[in-house]
């Protein structure tokens, strides 16, 4: 058994991050993961809030999760109701959860201005809905709501509301640092006045919104917190709460805390990107532990040092959380850095063919390309600077046209000429905009001569102005993202024609995945 709990709230408290909307199917599939990755608790929803969190309660009954447990979320009685009537606590027991999280406030400022009943009446409403659920066989988890907050305003009345949980026979007291103001040497400070008075266990749960929740909540772990409460990529109302992906590998593998095995934390790159995908956002690039910058190398001193010993700018091995080392080519690059990228080509480090990339690297940056985010388009300038590059197909000639329909609705066509070896194909395709309907073109005259181009599809685009000081007449870089069943990987292109730039990145993300699919 593990000495530090993790209790997952993505599903309830990340989806009230601003742009998130998850599917039932969405939160069934992000629960697998949770087990899968081996989570303690995964707070599914509150019950009565909607038909979709409903449902969710009977059909996460029927799946053979093999760790974690499920809770149920809502709040005290309502003032001057009883426990057995409230129908809040009525929807938490008929959800079917084994477990369930009761939130109720413990700052008294909160108790008068916004609930506006007495002081000694919340008390009552904390004690009497934990002893309902008890009594219905619950496991009960006491959230106390701006505890920390309502510690500094009455530290007394505060204690009072998690003594009133322990009263009513709770499993779990949970001091929340609900507005996330609190700094982790005071979170710590105060978790051991809790950890000493209460001997039921308590837990912690931060909010984001000093950027400090992670360590305000190791803090809290040192001070005698036993559980964690928290969300993948620390997803959750206005600034989040406290990151799991980065909790879990500091206890794990700096506090040697007894969380989860060393080998089911190598999932967490895995569950992070999965839960990104799920909420249809792009994974911030700079994301501790999880991302894919986590374990970049740009600058040529320190490409040069990790190629000798990797601790030399490393924290961690990336392999023990899952994500992997990347060597970034720019004009700051060493040759180390270039070499490094060659050996991943699979290419001989050749000292010419070194000097070579680095020198047209530099060229082009020059001209406003960068690598950094177009690992597709640098392989196939080394394939092409080497004399290895095949080239898959050639283009003879392109329009693209935007017209408006008779409702005054913007119409995209994009028409290409290109040739494969003796073949020659002219094609039309209609799309959303014009790199839509670019990449609708290529592929209806390329997919039947390479049927691998299906399997792969562009999931991000973005353009960025080089010398916005020429006006109209600047240039334009576009970076494409693109994925296959294997892998993602970026391109590039440079234009004073944003159509332009778009085909060469759009180009470069085909060529690159033919050129790599015998190894996919």
């Amino acid at each position: 058994m593990s000495d530090v709990k993790i209790y997952d709230t993505t599903l309830r408290d990340g989806t009230q991050m601003e742009g998130v909307s998850l599917s039932l199917t969405d939160k069934l599939a992000i629960t697998e993961k949770l087990d899968w990755l081996g989570v303690d608790y995964i707070e599914g929803g509150f019950p009565i809030s909607n038909p979709k969190d409903e449902e969710y309660f009977r059909r996460v009954k029927d799946m053979n999760l093999k760790h974690a447990r499920i809770v149920a979320f809502g709040m005290t009685r309502r003032a001057k109701n009883r426990a057995e009537d409230d129908s809040t606590l009525s929807a938490m027991v008929a959800s079917g959860a084994k477990a369930v999280a009761v939130v109720g406030k413990s700052w008294d400022f909160h108790v008068t201005d916004v609930l506006r009943v007495s002081l000694d009446e919340n008390l009552s409403m904390i004690a009497d809905s934990v002893r309902f659920l008890k009594e219905a066989g619950l496991e009960v988890i006491f959230d106390a709501e701006h505890f920390f907050d309502g510690y500094e305003a009455d530290a007394d009345y505060a204690l009072a509301t998690l003594a009133a949980a322990v009263e009513g026979g709770a499993d779990w007291i949970v001091p929340c640092d609900t507005n996330g103001g609190g700094l982790p040497a005071r979170i710590a400070e105060i978790m051991q006045e809790v950890t000493s008075r209460f001997p039921t266990p308590a837990g912690i749960h931060c909010h984001n919104d000093g950027n400090v929740a992670v360590a305000s909540s190791l803090a809290a772990v040192e001070a005698g917190a036993t559980m964690v409460q928290g969300t993948i990529n620390g997803m959750g109302e206005r600034c989040g709460n406290a990151d799991l992906t980065a909790v879990l590998p500091n206890l794990v593998l700096k506090m040697g805390r007894d969380v989860l095995p060393r080998e089911d934390l190598r999932k967490i790159t895995e569950v992070s990107r999965f839960v990104w995908e799920m909420a249809n956002f792009i994974m911030p690039a700079n994301q501790p532990f999880v991302g894919p910058s986590a374990f970049a190398h740009k600058g040529g001193m320190h490409g040069h040092a990790v190629a000798k010993d990797t601790r030399t700018y490393e924290h961690i091995e990336p392999e023990s959380v899952g994500n992997e080392r990347h060597i970034v080519i720019s004009e700051l690059s060493g040759t180390a850095n270039v070499q490094k990228k060659l050996q991943q080509l699979g290419l001989a480090v050749d000292k010419d063919l070194t000097g070579k990339i680095l020198k047209q690297v530099a060229s082009l940056e020059n001209e406003g390309y960068q690598f950094e985010a177009a690992d597709g388009s640098f392989a196939l300038l080394v394939k092409k600077l080497a004399g290895t590059y095949e080239k898959f197909f050639e283009m003879e000639g392109f329009r693209v046209t935007v017209t408006r329909d008779r409702e005054g609705l913007p119409v995209t066509e994009a028409t290409v000429k290109i040739s494969v070896g003796d073949q020659k194909r002219h094609t039309a395709a209609e799309g959303d905009g014009p790199v839509n309907a670019f990449d609708g073109a290529l592929r209806k005259a390329l997919e039947d001569i390479y049927p691998a181009l299906k399997g792969m599809h562009l999931v991000d685009y973005k353009v960025r102005v080089v010398n916005p000081r020429a006006g109209t007449a600047a240039k334009v870089r576009v970076v494409i993202e693109s994925q296959d069943r294997c892998d993602r990987w970026g391109t590039v292109g440079v234009s004073e024609n944003i159509i332009e730039a778009s085909y060469q990145a759009l180009a470069d993300s085909i060529e690159y995945k033919l050129m790599k699919e015998e190894a996919c």
